[in-house]
C-alpha cells in the first residue's frame, strides 16, 4: 500500500459551510445556492487574496428547521433562512464588511481561547 499524500490548500480568511442536504431545503435550493458561491464570491473580490473566501457544502448539521444552514468559520457564526437574497447580505455586510446580518442569524459561537506554551 502507498503512503498517503500530505494534501494542500490554498490559503483563505473565511470557510462557508453551507448545508445541501434535503432536509434544509426543498427541491434543491441549497445546492443551487452553493452553486451561485463561486460568481458571488468572484463579484465582491473574495475569490482570491487575502479575504479569500472557501466554500463547502455539509449534508447535514442536524439543525434542519429554518434552512438552508449556512455556518461562517472562524467567525462561528450560524445562518437560517439563507436565500438567495440574504447570501447576497452576508457576502457584502459579513464577508467584506466584517459585521454579520444579525436578523439571520441563530447562534453565534463563542471564540475559543489561543493557547500559548507554557513557561
Amino acid at each position: 500500500m502507498s503512503e498517503a499524500i500530505k494534501p494542500k490548500i490554498a490559503g483563505y480568511h473565511r470557510h462557508l459551510l453551507l448545508c445541501t442536504g434535503p432536509r434544509c431545503a426543498a427541491d434543491g435550493a441549497a445546492q443551487a445556492l452553493f452553486d451561485s458561491l463561486g460568481a458571488k464570491f468572484k463579484a465582491a473580490g473574495l475569490d482570491s487574496g487575502e479575504l479569500r473566501v472557501k466554500r463547502t457544502r455539509a449534508a447535514c448539521f442536524a439543525a434542519c428547521k429554518g434552512g438552508p444552514i449556512l455556518c461562517v468559520q472562524p467567525d462561528g457564526t450560524w445562518y437560517y433562512g439563507v436565500t438567495d437574497a440574504v447570501m447576497d447580505r452576508i457576502v457584502s455586510e459579513h464577508l467584506v464588511g466584517g459585521q454579520p446580518v444579525s436578523d439571520h442569524v441563530f447562534h453565534q459561537a463563542t471564540a475559543c481561547p489561543t493557547s500559548t506554551a507554557s513557561e
